[in-house]
């Protein structure tokens, strides 16, 4: 057996901890404000207020699990529509190949849950720690009381965010101010406590200590993305062309590029563009301001690191003129993934609109399929699973579409039941058809039961109707 030859190179490399420069320009400015947005939508959300009335919960985003609902404004997705929740999915997915194949990883670098909060946590490192240069000292520096100091604090902000985060998200499945109460009188659910816990530690290490290796290893989208794009995508480049060789501005027969390395230090993942295409690099355009800032001021022209096509490249190498962007945008296959999302958008907004606010299905009693009474009657029994999704009480009336049928409810003397708000009632309603008649004598029969709600405040002005096809089971011959 011999040894490893120690000149070899591992399969591991232990991760270098990358400090980001801070940098100004469109992008950053652009990142900052989706930054604020997104963020501002998930902490804010689950405060929002929207009357349903005083049966239903006045969350305007609310994922009841106890109730099986969710709640978004003054849409309402019961668990039998669950092809709602299933549609968003497929849009979801199909927007992210459309934007994929358009500009590259433009999701990732931009709106990314994990890109955001790691912006936010960097952006309070460089608050507590300085800028990068400063935060490389501080790294690597002994262990001293300013150390501990400053890495304190910033854990302690950091777990002040990740504890935020975990809170703003059970929030989204129960009573916000309800819930916050309960946290406050240390009476929460365990299960509420649990969840925060690991949403907390997970943002904290996610956001703070795996930056760039949740992209790079945990994440699959970067291994995909290759089946999404295409020589027309648009996604970041450095024209070599232009910048090689590198050398001191202002020096005889060499290119742009004068190897300052700003576009390596302002880059969240540490790459350096200039050696092509990365796996890691998430498009989030950093290193385009970085780079555009040193081009004004030794009056070069920007753009040595852009948004470009693969095509383009290839032109401009030619010196011919870089085809406009909008053509590399809507190309057949960017057309076909915006067809296919709006078509499922427009087929949930449809399957939205038409929707019963009646929910039932009718079972046939199958043992026995029928009975016969002591007059000659034949009678089949229904079991009827009638849901009320109005929030507030609501009386329902059966009737056949078909003549020669008697209707009766068990418990009831009329063929009408009261269901509560939001409960489902289970019937038991029976059909008969007298003695002799063509529908006891034939052995099956299909008919048509109605069901029809009565109107109410929140419903329909006029109530709502819905049928169910089923069959009566007669003697035959």
């Amino acid at each position: 057996m011999s040894l490893p030859d120690a000149s070899q190179p591992g399969l591991y490399a232990a991760r270098e901890p990358v400090f980001p420069k801070k940098v100004s320009g469109p992008f950053r400015t652009a990142k900052w404000w989706i930054m604020v947005l997104t963020l501002g939508i998930y902490y804010i959300t689950p405060w929002i207020r929207w009357d349903r009335g005083p049966a239903l919960p006045d969350q305007a985003v609310l994922v009841d699990i106890a109730g099986r609902r969710f709640f978004f404004f003054m849409i309402e997705i019961w668990p039998h529509e669950f092809y709602f929740v299933a549609g968003l999915l497929i849009m979801a997915g199909l927007g992210l190949f459309l934007f994929t194949s358009a500009m590259g990883r433009v999701w990732c670098g931009y709106a990314c849950p994990q890109t955001v909060w790691t912006d936010l946590f960097i952006l309070v490192e460089r608050w507590i720690e300085g800028d990068r240069n400063a935060r490389i000292r501080l790294q690597r520096s002994r262990w001293t009381g300013e150390k501990i100091r400053k890495r304190a604090l910033k854990w302690t902000v950091w777990l002040g965010i990740g504890l935020a985060t975990g809170g703003a998200w059970i929030f989204y499945f129960t009573d916000a101010p309800g819930l916050l109460r309960d946290l406050f009188a240390l009476e929460a659910h365990p299960v509420a406590w649990v969840t925060m816990l690991i949403l907390t530690l997970t943002t904290f290490v996610f956001g703070g200590f795996m930056r760039e290796q949740i992209c790079i290893y945990a994440c699959p989208w970067p291994r995909i993305q290759a089946a999404m794009m295409d020589e027309e995508t648009i996604t970041i480049a450095y024209r070599d062309w232009r910048g090689e060789p590198r050398g001191k501005a202002g020096a005889e027969g060499t290119g742009d590029c004068i190897d300052c390395k700003a576009c390596v230090n302002v880059c969240p993942m540490g790459i350096d563009i200039r050696d092509g295409q990365q796996l890691a690099c998430i498009t989030c355009g950093l290193c385009i301001d970085a780079c555009d800032d040193i081009m004004g001021k030794i009056g070069k022209p920007r753009g040595l690191i852009d948004y470009l096509a693969l095509t383009d490249e290839t032109r401009e190498r030619e010196g011919k003129a870089p085809i406009p962007a909008w053509r590399h945008v809507l190309r057949p296959r960017t057309l076909l993934y915006t067809a296919l999302w709006a078509g499922v958008g427009i087929a949930l907004v449809v399957a939205l609109f038409l929707r019963s606010d009646i929910d039932v299905s009718v079972t046939p009693v199958r043992n026995p399929t029928y009975v016969t009474l002591s007059d000659g009657t034949i009678r089949n029994t229904y079991d009827i699973r009638l849901r009320n999704m109005e929030g507030e009480p609501r009386r329902f009336t059966f009737s056949v579409g078909e003549p020669g049928y008697g209707l009766a409810i068990e418990g009831a003397d009329l063929p009408e039941v009261e269901v509560p708000a939001n409960e489902t009632a289970h019937i038991r309603l029976y059909l008969s058809a007298a003695a002799g008649s063509a529908l006891a004598r034939a052995t099956r029969s299909d008919l048509t039961l109605w069901i029809e709600g009565a109107a109410t405040t929140a419903g329909p002005a006029g109530g709502s109707r819905v049928s169910k096809d089923t069959v009566f089971n007669g003697k035959g011959g």
